[in-house]
């Protein structure tokens, strides 16, 4: 996989592109207006292992309260605007360290112009936020209907504006609720400049379905070298977005540290009860927060078949037996487990490297 380099830009103390590791976003559904449940939703996420986290900002009052989300909660903050170009002003006035604008619905150029005006001043990079569902009317027209096409020259016709203003510290982001088509437009838009791309598929569902359309759009770009940030959104509670990511990223090989269960669909040779150590050990590692700085590959495996020959390359893991399981580290056996001990067996030998 070759990965596409992109021009670096400065968020806060983040720096996204130029081969840079993958940036987790979320964003916050609490009342924008209300400080307290605002920094607490903030707070969790970036327990959560979000890097950047997203507030809308419809009115002056939740500028207000980004300012003093973003005192408090010491991550970099992005200010998501629609309709208003004025709330962009009063969020970059109260420290945004970016701006999140849909120049479809700014009411024209002028105040696009403003806008960049203001960034400029402020030196807050800018990310043109395109949606299949609110493309101009003249795209519309021309191509007949939302399309991949559509998108990037909703896209680029933003950024050349905006770069005539002067501002060049710019992410773009092209999503439909459509997976093929954020697949394809992001694939358009990497070949056509090198600004930081932003992945996701909008609007794309609850827990379930919505980890499903952006694991195969987010991780299909991810596995093409593109992508410099990700949001997986989800209808469900932010945080559950933040792991979603990382599970996305684990899975096409780019996270870094944590840990990675490697786990058999179990058949008629399992004489253990092997889903709920799987599942009971997944929860209890989200639970308590576990994150090795090395990347662990624990390998639960139901039988000698799919056992240590089978999950070799895991650091460590158990084959099932009846009622009871093999410890194996590095393919080697080391010691039989009751049934009923192996998850608190395997997290204590996470927690090690923790």
């Amino acid at each position: 996989m070759e990965k596409r380099i992109s021009r670096k830009i400065h968020i806060g103390p983040l720096t996204m592109g130029g081969g840079e590791r993958i940036v987790i976003q979320s964003m916050t559904n609490t009342d924008p207006e209300d400080f307290d449940s605002t920094l607490a939703q903030v707070l969790r996420l970036k327990e959560a292992g979000c890097d950047l986290v997203r507030l809308t900002v419809p009115t002056e009052q939740a500028a207000r309260v980004l300012g003093r989300v973003r005192e408090k909660a010491n991550v970099p903050l992005v200010a998501d605007i629609h309709f208003d170009y004025r709330m962009a002003l009063c969020a970059m006035d109260a420290g945004a360290d970016k701006i999140r604008v849909n120049p479809g619905n700014l009411g024209g150029k002028q105040n696009l112009e403003a806008v960049a005006k203001k960034a400029l001043t402020t030196k807050t990079p800018i990310r043109v936020g395109i949606n299949g569902g609110s493309l101009e009317k003249e795209l519309l027209k021309k191509y007949g209907h939302p399309c991949p096409e559509a998108l990037k020259e909703s896209a680029l016709n933003a950024a050349q504006s905006l770069r005539e203003f002067g501002v060049d510290d710019l992410v773009i982001s092209v999503k439909s609720s459509d997976t093929k088509m954020s697949v394809l437009a992001n694939r358009l838009i990497a070949a056509s400049c090198d600004y930081p791309l932003h992945l996701g598929v909008t609007e794309a569902g609850t827990a379930f379905m919505g980890t499903l359309k952006n694991a195969v759009g987010i991780g299909s770009l991810l596995l093409d070298g593109i992508g410099d940030t990700m949001r997986v959104s989800l209808t469900a509670d932010p945080v559950e977005e933040v792991r979603a990511a990382k599970s996305i990223l684990a899975a096409c090989g780019l996270e870094e540290g944590g840990v990675e269960i490697v786990s058999c669909p179990t058949c008629g040779r399992t004489k253990i009860d092997l889903v709920p150590i799987a599942t009971t050990l997944e929860e209890r590692i989200a639970k308590e927060g576990l994150r090795p700085q090395k990347r662990l590959k624990i390998a639960v495996m139901g039988c000698a078949v799919n056992g240590p020959g089978e999950a070799r390359e895991a650091d460590f893991g158990i084959a099932g037996g009846v009622n009871e399981a093999l410890y194996f580290e590095n393919g080697e056996i080391l010691c039989k487990l009751p049934q009923e001990e192996v998850v608190d067996f395997l997290l204590e030998k996470i927690r090690k490297y923790c």
